[in-house]
């Protein structure tokens, strides 16, 4: 059963390789959001890498990820040291995953190669859907996604609840 996060609540075994989760955020920012989609990936029993271009920005998101879920705990860490192979959730500026993560959650732009599509469990792409130049990219993502033969699935808030819009998986077909 998927919840609204998108996570089918099951570890590595079982799961399908290869899937790529677009999360078009229209109603809450990607610090809000960004929780919600790390706790549902560690309690799908998956380590995480967190992937941005800008490393000033995932400096501010380290501080926020600190400060939420207010009753609970995210453990995570920055790329660059000595722990980075033992952090649940790593953020990082490389396409490196030195914590081996399972889950690979594309943020700001950041690129994801067929390599990371197919050698992650899930690869989540968060985009801002009030900046039309994240859309765009977004757009150019799942073309990239779809014509490397791995499934796509679409996520949208503007409901006010995620619900998944499109898919290019065969029994969604």
């Amino acid at each position: 059963m998927t919840d609204s996060a998108g996570t089918e609540g099951k570890g590595t075994e079982g799961a399908a390789q290869g899937e790529v989760f677009f999360y078009h955020l229209t109603r809450s920012p990607l610090e809000a959001a960004l929780p919600m989609l790390l706790e549902r990936s560690l309690q799908a029993g998956w380590r995480v890498c967190v992937r941005g271009p800008n490393a000033a920005r995932l400096n501010w998101l380290d501080e926020r990820l600190w400060l939420t879920p207010e009753d609970g705990f995210l453990p995570h860490g920055q790329a660059g040291g000595p722990q980075d192979a033992l952090q649940p959730i790593l953020l990082t500026s490389s396409p490196d995953a030195p914590n081996d993560a399972q889950a690979l959650m594309a943020i700001d732009g950041a690129e994801i190669s067929e390599d990371d599509m197919r050698g992650h469990t899930r690869v989540f792409v968060v985009f801002d859907g009030n900046d039309p130049d994240a859309v765009a990219h977004a757009r150019t993502q799942w073309m990239a996604v779809k014509n490397a033969g791995v499934t796509a699935k679409y996520w949208s808030q503007e409901s006010g609840r995620w619900e998944m819009k499109a898919s290019t998986a065969p029994e969604d077909a």
